[in-house]
C-alpha cells in the first residue's frame, strides 16, 4: 500500500477507469483464483489443482509477480527431498474495488483490496433512498475511505453495486421494492457511472453476497452452496463450481418464491422486527433492530417458530434440487440469529436403509460485515479477474 503522505481529494475527483488493469488470460485467472482460496501456493500445488502444465506456470506467475497482481511469500516443503519450493500470494494492494449496497433503508459502503480483505466499511441509516441523496453520500464516502487509506485512482478498478429487486433481462435494470421507486426500471450501470464516474457493476444484492461468500467466505471450503439472502425480504443465490448460477434472466437463487405467501410466513427480517414491536422493544426500522439485536428476545423465538417450517421447505427444496455442499444463512441476519435458527431446520428426507443419502451443510455466513457491500465489492474483482477451477 502506499506509504506517501496522502493529497487533498475532492468529492468529485474520485475518477478511475479500470484501462490501466491488464486484462489476466483465462490460465492466469486460474492461478490467482487458486491462489486467493488457497491462501498462497507453491508452483506444484497450483499445478495439482489447474490443469496446467508446470512449465506454462512458471511463465505465468513469472508474468503475474512481474505486473504486481502476485508475490513471492514463504518456502513450503511438500514433503519431499531437496529445498523447500517458494510460494505465491495474492498482492492485496495491487488494485482495489468498493462495494455498494442499496438497502431499503440504508446504504452500506466497503473498500475491499485484492486479496479479498476488507479495509473500510459504513453504513448509513437513511432517511431517504432517492438517487441524489444516495450519490452524494457514495461521494462523500468514496472520498474518505481514498483520503484515509492513501490511494490513487488508478489503483480502483471500480465499484461493485448490490440491489433488492428482480433482473429484467439485462441493462442493469431492476424491479426493486417500493421504497426504491427512484432506482426502478432504469439503467442503474450507466447511472452510477455518470454520476460516480468509475467503472460499474450492478447485480441482486442475493446474488453479490452469494460471490463474496464464495470469494472470501464459505467458497474457501466450498466449491458449490445455496446462499439464503436475509433481508426485508428473503433471496439468495447459488453457487455451483465457483461460479454464480444467474438462469436465463438473471434471476436464479429467488429462493423466497419457493413459499406461497399466503400459506407460509416469509421468514424474512421484516417479520421480526413486526414480532419485535409486538413484544414492546422500540426499533425505527430494520437497520435500527440490528443495531440493538439480541438473540435473547422473546420475538426471537417466536419468529424461529413461526419461520422453521417455511426454512425447512426451502432448504429441503435446495437440497434435492441442487445437492449443494451446503446452504449458508446470511445476509442481513445476524449471525446470533441465524446459529440459533439452524438446529430448527429439517431438511427432509425419507431415511431410507441405513445409509440415508447427504445432505448439505447448514451454516452461518463467514463474511464479517454487511454481506451486500461485501459482496459488491467482490463483483468487478470476480468479473475481471478470478474464475471457476
Amino acid at each position: 500500500m502506499a506509504s506517501s503522505k496522502p493529497r487533498p481529494v475532492k468529492q468529485h475527483a474520485t475518477r478511475a477507469t479500470s484501462v490501466g488493469f491488464k486484462e489476466p488470460s483465462e490460465s492466469e485467472k486460474k492461478i490467482l483464483s487458486v491462489t486467493l482460496r488457497g491462501g498462497g501456493l507453491t508452483q506444484p500445488e497450483i499445478a495439482r489443482r489447474t490443469d496446467l502444465a508446470q512449465q506454462s506456470i512458471s511463465r505465468l506467475v513469472s508474468g503475474l509477480i512481474a505486473r504486481g497482481a502476485l508475490y513471492e511469500g514463504e518456502r513450503k516443503s511438500d514433503g519431499r527431498r531437496g529445498q523447500p519450493s517458494m510460494s505465491v500470494e495474492i498482492a492485496p494492494d495491487y488494485a482495489y474495488t468498493f462495494g455498494v449496497a442499496i438497502m431499503t433503508d440504508a446504504l452500506s459502503v466497503s473498500l475491499m483490496d485484492f486479496s479479498g480483505v476488507v479495509l473500510e466499511q459504513a453504513q448509513n441509516d437513511m432517511s431517504t433512498m432517492t438517487r441524489s441523496a444516495v450519490i452524494e453520500t457514495l461521494n462523500k464516502t468514496f472520498a474518505k475511505f481514498i483520503k484515509k487509506r492513501r490511494l490513487t485512482n488508478k489503483k480502483i478498478l471500480g465499484v461493485g453495486v448490490g440491489i433488492s429487486g428482480y433482473s429484467l433481462g439485462g441493462h442493469a435494470r431492476y424491479n426493486t421494492p417500493r421504497t426504491l421507486d427512484d432506482w426502478a426500471l432504469v439503467d442503474i450501470q450507466e447511472l452510477l457511472r455518470e454520476q460516480l464516474g468509475f467503472p460499474i457493476w450492478v447485480e441482486n444484492d442475493g446474488n453479490v453476497a452469494a460471490i463474496g461468500e464464495s470469494l472470501v467466505g464459505a467458497g474457501r471450503t466450498y466449491d458449490n452452496f445455496a446462499y439464503l439472502f436475509f433481508s426485508t425480504g428473503i433471496g439468495g443465490g447459488i453457487i455451483i463450481n465457483h461460479e454464480l448460477m444467474r438462469g436465463c434472466n438473471g434471476n436464479g437463487g429467488e429462493i423466497g418464491l419457493i413459499l406461497p405467501r399466503a400459506v407460509y410466513p416469509h421468514p424474512n427480517l421484516e417479520l421480526l422486527r413486526q414480532l419485535v414491536a409486538q413484544q414492546g422493544t422500540e426499533v425505527s426500522g430494520i437497520s435500527d433492530m440490528l443495531h440493538k439485536f439480541d438473540p435473547d428476545w422473546p420475538a426471537v423465538d417466536e419468529w424461529i417458530a413461526r419461520t422453521r417450517d417455511s426454512l425447512s421447505l426451502i432448504t429441503s427444496a435446495l437440497a434435492a434440487t441442487l445437492d449443494p455442499e451446503a446452504i449458508v444463512l446470511g445476509g442481513r441476519i445476524p449471525k446470533s440469529l441465524a446459529r440459533k435458527v439452524i438446529p430448527h431446520i429439517e431438511i427432509f428426507d425419507d431415511a431410507r436403509r441405513a445409509e440415508p443419502r447427504s445432505v448439505p451443510r447448514l451454516m452461518a455466513s463467514e463474511t464479517n460485515g454487511d454481506a451486500c457491500a461485501i459482496g459488491a465489492a467482490a463483483l468487478p474483482f470476480n468479473s475481471r479477474f478470478f474464475t471457476s477451477v
